[in-house]
This record gives structure tokens, C-alpha cells and sequence, in this order.
């Protein structure tokens, strides 16, 4: 579905993506992790179009996006990180809209009427885009990128801000209409939703610093992980010299090369601080965990 070889982009003397060379088969949730700045939403936009392609080849459905853009965009949906709907317009005038951009197509309001009710905006069809909830607006954005059949969904971290609930239910809409055929880019910042992806790269100042399965991707650092759980998480940190620590809220993740006298010796050195954890244990690396460590 999507091909990158050797892709490379700049905002002037700023370097945005550095020789990207990738593959996203057919019917596939590819997941983009990194900070701001990483170079996500330049990736993205240049596999819809927005952007030219400065350097490299990249090929969408086997197109050169540079040279048949219509063609390519035709069969892409793409939610842009900011809603961008017309808030002054209801539910159905905004999809109605979009529809017109595309071909006319035969079956439109039946389709309509489907993604309505699968989306649960169909009772909300009047209401003005600006009177919904965050998770609503989602919705309704994947409804319109949706309208006109593509076989391409392209999403730049399309649940921020969005309560929890509503999170779970857009990806469990995503993962449906995965089974029905559709390919999925997406980019997000929360490292539970890159875990149901099929394959995650994580990208770090325009480069990918891994790229697999989840599993293929915790798998990829040697050494172990302890997870220690204390009321005082920030002195832990500081009484662990010679470990690499990493703060997860109210838990320290500590990092060793060998697990053998290692929960005994972290377990030591923080009650030689006054620190009494209440739980000292081996955990299996986090997505989270192999980002931190190999951008530090």
C-alpha cells in the first residue's frame, strides 16, 4: 500500500525526515510514535499529497504521489491533527460537503445512513459540529475522511484530547473497518493505543530508531526492566545511582544488564535512603520503555 525509499524532507535548513525507507502492506494499522517535532505529520501529509516528496521515491497503491496526486488522493482519507470540519455546519451538512468533493457515487445515502449509525452520530445528525463532545468531533471527522470509500486511512494523532472512553471507542471503529479491508496510518502519543497496532516505528528527529511488531520491538534492547513502586518516586530516582532510572508517574522503571541479586541490590539502595518500596519486580519492556532508552 505504501513504499518509501531513501525519502527525505526539509523546512528550509530545518532537516524534518532523514532517508526514510519503509513498507505498509495491504490491510494493515501502522503506528507513528514520537514527540513533537519527530517528524510525524511531515510523513504523513507527504504520503497524502500536501507536501511535496523532496528526495526519495515514495509510492502510494503503487502511484508516485509526486506525479498522480489526484489519482492517489482519491483513495486516501486523511484526519488532520486539529479538527478541521466546519463548526457552523450539522453533522449532515458537513458530510455532505465532503461527499461533493469526491465523484458523485450511486449508493451515497445508503452509505451515508451506514456510517451514521456506525459511527452513533445518526441521532446527532442535525446537531451543529461546534455542540459536540472531543470524541464526537472524532468521530465525525472519521465519518467524512470515510464518505468516499477510500482504501487508505491516514490519521495524525486523532484521539489527543479526547477522554478515554471515547478513545476506546474510536480504535475499536478503526479496528472494524480494518477487518473489512482498509489499510491505517496513523500517529498518536499514547503508547496503550501503539500496542494494538500490527507494527510501530518510532521515529525521533526525522528518523526511525525502530521499526516492528510491538514484540519484536521490546525485544529489541537487551537487559531487564524492575518496576518499583514507592511514595516517594522522585528521591528514588536520586538514590539510584549507577542504574538507569525513568519515572512512570507514581513508579520508577529501573533498568539492568542482569536480573540475578538485582530486585535485592535496587531494594538495598533505596531503604539505605529511607525508602520503603512497596513493591520491587521484574516487568516485561514497555513500547514506552525502548523509546526512552534509545532516544536518551
Amino acid at each position: 500500500m505504501i513504499r518509501a525509499r531513501s525519502v527525505s524532507f526539509a523546512y528550509g535548513p530545518s532537516q524534518a525526515l532523514n532517508e526514510l525507507e519503509f513498507e505498509v502492506p495491504e490491510g494493515e494499522v501502522f503506528g507513528l510514535v514520537g514527540p513533537d517535532g519527530a517528524g510525524k505529520t511531515t510523513l504523513l501529509k507527504l504520503i497524502a499529497g500536501i507536501l511535496p516528496v523532496q528526495q526519495g521515491e515514495l509510492l502510494v497503491m503503487g502511484e508516485d504521489v509526486g506525479r498522480t496526486q489526484v489519482l492517489v488522493r482519491q483513495a486516501i482519507g486523511y484526519i488532520p491533527q486539529r479538527f478541521s470540519l466546519y463548526r457552523d455546519l450539522t453533522v449532515e451538512e458537513n458530510v455532505d460537503f465532503f461527499a461533493r468533493l469526491y465523484p458523485a457515487q450511486p449508493d451515497f445515502q445508503k452509505n451515508k445512513e451506514q456510517l451514521l449509525e456506525m459511527v452513533d452520530l445518526a441521532r446527532f445528525k442535525k446537531r451543529l459540529a461546534d455542540q459536540l463532545s472531543g470524541g464526537m468531533k472524532q468521530k465525525l471527522a472519521l465519518l467524512c475522511s470515510l464518505i468516499h470509500r477510500p482504501r487508505l486511512l491516514l490519521m495524525d494523532e486523532p484521539t489527543t484530547g479526547v477522554d478515554p472512553v471515547s478513545r476506546r471507542e474510536f480504535w475499536g471503529l478503526v479496528f472494524e473497518l480494518q477487518k473489512a479491508g482498509l489499510t491505517v496510518m496513523a500517529s498518536t502519543p499514547y503508547m496503550d493505543e501503539a500496542e494494538q497496532f500490527d507494527r510501530v516505528a518510532l521515529i525521533h528527529q526525522g528518523r526511525f530508531v525502530r521499526l516492528g511488531s510491538t514484540d519484536q520491538i521490546r525485544a529489541s534492547l537487551p537487559g531487564y526492566v524492575l518496576e518499583v513502586e514507592c511514595d516517594a518516586p522522585f528521591r528514588a530516582r536520586a538514590a539510584l545511582p549507577g542504574y538507569e532510572v525513568e519515572l512512570f508517574g507514581d513508579r520508577v522503571h529501573v533498568f539492568v544488564s542482569q536480573l540475578e541479586g538485582a530486585v535485592e541490590s535496587v531494594t538495598r539502595l533505596l531503604e539505605k535512603s529511607s525508602i520503603r518500596p512497596s513493591r520491587v519486580e521484574h516487568v516485561p519492556y514497555s513500547i514506552e520503555d525502548v523509546f526512552l532508552r534509545v532516544t536518551a
